[in-house]
């Protein structure tokens, strides 16, 4: 197991701000296969980022984007980040049909996907900027 730092703001009042500075990743093939229905590298549940593969641990991208998730879940205090995710890919499966297609257009993976890459994305990134790609 590993302890990864990084820094994210969390909005507490005007003045004061929490500083979340850990996440925590664990490699677990089979958990990541079992939560993701074996559809999926990589999952956070926060604090946690679930890695299928050990070799993940050092990719950039992967990893920016499950922060973009962690920002996300700390954003709408968790638990309601799971109910809001699974409400969309459910709509968002009845309207194409498809697991895949459902997945993708979930406005909380397009935000991760877009911007994955850019390893400055959290830096910038305005709060509840996942509301730009509903």
């Amino acid at each position: 197991m590993n302890i990864i730092f990084f820094s994210s703001k969390i909005l507490l009042s005007k003045k004061l701000f929490f500083t979340f500075t850990f996440m925590i990743i664990i490699q677990n093939k089979i958990l990541v296969k079992i939560i993701t229905f074996n559809f999926a590298r990589a999952i956070t549940l926060f604090p946690f980022i679930i890695l299928r593969d050990k070799n993940l641990k050092n990719d950039k991208i992967i990893l920016n984007h499950e922060k973009i998730h962690i920002r996300q879940q700390l954003e709408l205090l968790i638990i309601p980040f799971y109910l809001l995710y699974f409400l969309e890919f459910i709509f968002k499966y009845f309207k194409y049909k498809s697991r895949y297609i459902a997945y993708r257009n979930i406005s909380f993976e397009k935000e991760a996907y877009e911007n994955e890459t850019n390893q400055m994305y959290l830096k910038s990134r305005k709060w509840y900027g996942f509301l730009n790609y509903l």
